[in-house]
């Protein structure tokens, strides 16, 4: 007689590591190139070799390769590869603090986490890793610079940057720390520097209105890249000076004009930096606006300061003189660097208006207001465009938008005015002044100027004999490869040495992927890359949406301008995954803890161990070294395993939401894996085993609960099909839990029925196997079953036996109803619960308050105690 033991050891330490030695060994993942099958891309954004992998990666990594072994499953020859965005900061960094050379640190970082990636068991065709930092990539990378440079793509001209006195060196935005140098300590001036930048704006147009084609992306990421695109509408202005400088500007809300108190220019408007020689002042203001982080998001945030030129300029419509300012918020990039302040609807006009005493006059009027001077009731800030115009001569009565259109024309007609259309986007700047990255293809010629080498003068490699001692970029110090000849004249010429932006090195990557034939040199075979692209499922943090996403979009237009590649949109579908987060234990005094040194108290607070003393519990946040809040995945998977960790980050939560971290969570992910793994060794112990698929039975004649599990089977089969196209990963574990249940349910009937129960745990094993592929690859050997459980076909299910069933359920808050939400009736409580939740008449209530129960009552109600 067969029996379940609780006694029945799942080994995961070793099972784990005998099937990745075996994948890798026999090359189990390597891309199916008979071409008889459909193709399917699916691609992870690349990982930097930072030497650890975290949480963060693990999530990542995870969704993407279940999609991968899912699609192999389906019939698909899936291209799933892995590689490194080698080049940086970091590593120049790494070798400051340790006297480790940046090339040697990233690639024993890349030995490390490469043996981290492997034990967690992703189906990655690692016969196309490469890194960004491998001269062959760089190489090419260089011939593409060139060609992009012929094409008009790439200029050089002077640009400001943050530069440190002290060091004597460009630093990043990320290097300026409280508006100081992060090494030196010292104040960041702005500087400006020659600079190469790449013509972006070139297709800011088709990359807008591309947007819309992009159906399989999120709207949030859309609508982040049509924000940074930024297209604005609207019309520029000629104000004439009495002092023979007329200033031309530019505006999305002309028809606010008649409310205009001021007009204020960029730093770095040519007016502003002509009247600095005459108005001590301006030249003061100037000094001082030079200090601090280029950046704009801090620019931003500072307060909004001016100082008055001491010209005016006139009204267009009205006999005023209206002041000239020079501004800090003010950017000379966007626009015409110049704007006119109205600071009764524009919230940087109205703080710079009040701290200097302007005008403040109200020009659009609410409906219902009745002309009050305050449009709100009390502010007399009013930024909207509802309401009608007031104060604004033939403007008044009329709506904002009619408005907008009648200034329009009349500036135009009187000549003073144009209709205009403007992009907040800007060039590309790509230059770096730093070692560890790849070296810009341009020499400097006394007699030529700056010239591009010729291919046959590629490649340019890093020189590795650096010293990282004197302060500024390596590459400066370095005379024996920073002195050359110049190719057109043959006389002495010195190379450039800056290096390029590293999100150049990620722009491409994904064409490089594509790539069949790994030893050839032609990095972007036309061929392989019309076979695999475009990425049919991307998938990385909402955090790239705007720079690298936008920039992989540009990249791939341009080489398509240049002939290289026929493609124009990289990736078909994104996926962007939520975060790991962790709470967060703090002392009173501030100091964070680890984990390991609080416990919980009786009463459910946190206590120090060590002392007893009370301990702070923050929310769930970010994992962060310095808040002592990180996971170890190694840790994990010696603890748990591979596949316990695996089921657990796409556990519970929607992959694309942040992902709470739990112990008693990944605890229970890990006693599943030992269910599941008992239900095998069961199954094999009764005799059921691949051969006896074969036989046929009578569904009549089966008992009724065997039959019956026999017809939900096919449902779960559905169900999980349509959730792993769906993305729905969180429910799949759910519904895998309760398929695994009702196999349980029913193992009395085992033995009599080995070809049925056959059949099922075959189809299980191949369901589950995307999620905990080590435990389904043991069991499907251990069975019997020949080949690997991932090239097997995906279950199939039969639409006889699908019972669509839906109920509607009522939704309560606290025993009070909020709505209603429809079902399948064999829905499992965390779908349910998930539903319900989603109901926006349930979160208006439930946000931001602890759910201390849910209640499900299975086809009658639920209910959340809040």
């Amino acid at each position: 007689m067969c029996d379940i033991s609780e006694n029945t050891p799942y080994n995961f330490s070793v099972i784990e590591q005998k099937w990745q030695e075996f994948w890798l060994k026999n090359n189990s993942f390597v891309t199916d190139l008979s071409g008889k099958k459909p193709k399917y891309y699916v691609l992870e954004m690349f990982m930097y070799p930072s030497g650890k992998v975290h949480i963060g990666h693990v999530r990542n990594y995870t969704i993407g390769d279940i999609i991968a072994r899912f699609k192999r499953a389906s019939g698909y020859a899936v291209l799933h590869p892995v590689g490194w965005d080698a080049f940086g900061l970091p590593a120049e960094n790494a070798a400051l603090a340790h006297g480790e050379h940046p090339k040697k640190w990233t690639y024993k970082n890349i030995a490390a986490m490469k043996e981290q990636i492997r034990a967690l068991g992703f189906s990655y065709d690692w016969s196309r890793e490469f890194a960004t930092c491998d001269e062959k990539y760089y190489a090419f990378q260089q011939k593409l610079f060139l060609a992009m440079h012929k094409r008009g793509f790439i200029y050089r001209k002077n640009s400001e940057v943050n530069w440190d006195p002290v060091d004597s060196c460009v630093l990043a935005n990320e290097q300026v720390i409280d508006g100081k140098g992060w090494r030196s300590g010292a104040m960041v001036e702005k500087k400006m520097l020659p600079q190469w930048f790449i013509k972006i704006t070139n297709f800011k147009k088709e990359l807008l209105s591309a947007l819309d084609g992009l159906e399989g992306w999120p709207e949030k990421v859309r609508v982040m890249q049509s924000n940074w695109i930024g297209k604005s509408e609207g019309c520029s202005i000629k104000f004439s000076g009495d002092s023979g400088d007329d200033i031309l500007v530019f505006t999305t809300r002309p028809e606010t004009l008649f409310g205009a108190s001021f007009v204020a220019i960029s730093p770095h408007h040519d007016l502003a930096e002509k009247l600095a020689t005459k108005n001590p002042s301006v030249a003061k203001f100037l000094e001082e606006f030079k200090k601090g982080s280029i950046s704009e998001e801090i620019m931003e945030k500072q307060e909004k300061l001016g100082v008055n030129t001491g010209i005016t300029v006139n009204h267009p419509f009205l006999p005023t003189k209206l002041p000239v300012y020079v501004a800090n918020f003010v950017l000379k990039e966007y626009g015409t660097g110049a704007i006119f302040g109205t600071p009764a609807h524009d919230e940087r006009d109205y703080d710079f208006a009040t701290k200097y005493g302007l005008p403040i006059s109200q020009v659009i009027d609410l409906p219902g207001n009745g002309g009050n001077d305050t449009p709100d009731g009390g502010s007399l800030l009013y930024t909207g465009i509802d309401g009608s115009m007031v104060n604004s001569d033939f403007l008044n009565g009329m709506s904002v938008l009619d408005a907008r259109n009648a200034i329009i024309e009349k500036l135009c007609n009187i000549g003073i005015g144009s209709r205009e259309e403007f992009y907040k986007l800007r060039d590309w700047g790509v230059s770096r002044q730093r070692y560890w990255g790849c070296p810009i293809p341009m020499v400097h010629c006394p007699k030529c100027g700056v010239v591009a080498l010729e291919e046959k003068n590629l490649p340019v490699l890093l020189p590795e004999d650096v010293s990282f001692e004197k302060t500024g970029n390596p590459l400066d110090h370095h005379i024996t490869w920073k002195h050359t000849v110049c190719p057109l004249c043959g006389a002495a010429a010195t190379r450039e040495t800056d290096t390029l932006d590293t999100f150049v090195d990620s722009s491409w990557y994904f064409l490089r992927f594509c790539i069949n034939d790994s030893e050839s040199d032609d990095l972007l075979s036309a061929e392989d890359i019309k076979q695999w692209m475009p990425v049919d499922q991307y998938i990385g943090g909402i955090e790239h949406a705007i720079l690298h996403l936008l920039y992989a979009r540009f990249f791939t237009r341009a080489l398509s301008t240049c002939e290289f590649i026929d493609v124009q949109e990289p990736f078909e579908n994104l996926f962007t995954q939520g975060m790991v987060c962790n709470v967060t234990y703090r002392r009173e005094n501030g100091e964070w803890l680890f984990p390991e040194q609080v416990r919980r108290r009786e009463s459910g607070d946190f206590e120090l161990l060590e002392t007893g003393e009370p301990v702070i519990v923050g929310r769930l946040e970010k994992m962060s070294k310095s808040k002592k809040n990180v996971v170890d995945p190694d840790v994990i998977i010696s603890n748990y395993g591979a596949d316990a960790l695996r089921l657990f980050v796409i556990s519970d939560t929607p992959p694309e939401k942040d992902f709470p971290w739990s112990d008693e969570g990944l605890e229970g992910c890990w006693r599943f894996v030992n269910r599941l793994w008992r239900l095998f060794v069961f199954m094999q112990n009764c005799g059921v085993e691949a051969q006896k698929c074969a036989i046929d039975f009578n569904l009549e004649q089966l008992p009724a609960n065997v039959g019956e599990l026999y017809k939900n089977f096919h449902g779960f089969i559905k169900k999980i099909t349509d959730a792993l196209e769906n993305r729905h990963l969180n429910k799949v574990v759910a519904f895998g839990r309760e398929m695994v249940n009702a196999v349980y349910g029913c193992l009395d009937d085992v033995k009599g029925y080995r070809n049925v129960f056959s059949i099922i745990i075959r189809d299980l094993i191949k369901l589950m196997a995307p999620v905990v592929p080590h435990i389904c690859e043991e069991a499907w050997s251990m069975l019997g079953f020949t080949g690997l459980v991932s090239s097997g076909d995906w279950p199939v299910y039969d639409q006889q036996y699908l019972i669509v069933s839906t109920i509607n359920l009522p939704i309560q808050v606290n025993g009070k109803l909020r709505g209603s939400i429809d079902v399948d009736v064999d829905d499992p409580e965390e779908v349910v619960f998930e539903k319900a939740l989603g109901l926006q008449s349930v979160q208006n209530i439930v946000a931001g308050k602890v759910i201390k129960d849910k209640i499900f009552v299975r086809g009658r109600i639920v209910n959340f105690v809040v």
